[in-house]
């Protein structure tokens, strides 16, 4: 199954049938939409979830410099370089 290396580049991204998981060198964003079934199917999509949210814990868990709160930087505008 697929999975990534939390905060270790920003270049990696996954999805698990409609969610998404991207990863960044300060955060992992998860969004959309994921249905866990009860069946043999749900089961895998669960297992791969649990899977990535264990390797995003663990990797917190395994950083000494963690700050309390990271700030976020707004996007800023660059110009169209089309225009």
């Amino acid at each position: 199954m697929d999975t990534i290396r939390p905060f270790e580049n920003e270049a990696e991204s996954l999805q698990i049938e409609e969610l998404t998981i991207e990863n960044r060198l300060d955060r992992i964003s998860i969004y959309g939409n994921l249905e866990i079934t009860r069946d043999k199917a749900g089961l895998n999509r669960a297992r791969q979830l649990q899977r990535i949210l264990a390797d995003t814990v663990r990797a917190l868990e395994q950083a000494d410099d963690l700050p309390d709160v990271v700030s976020v930087q707004p996007p800023r505008e660059v110009p169209n370089p089309f225009r």
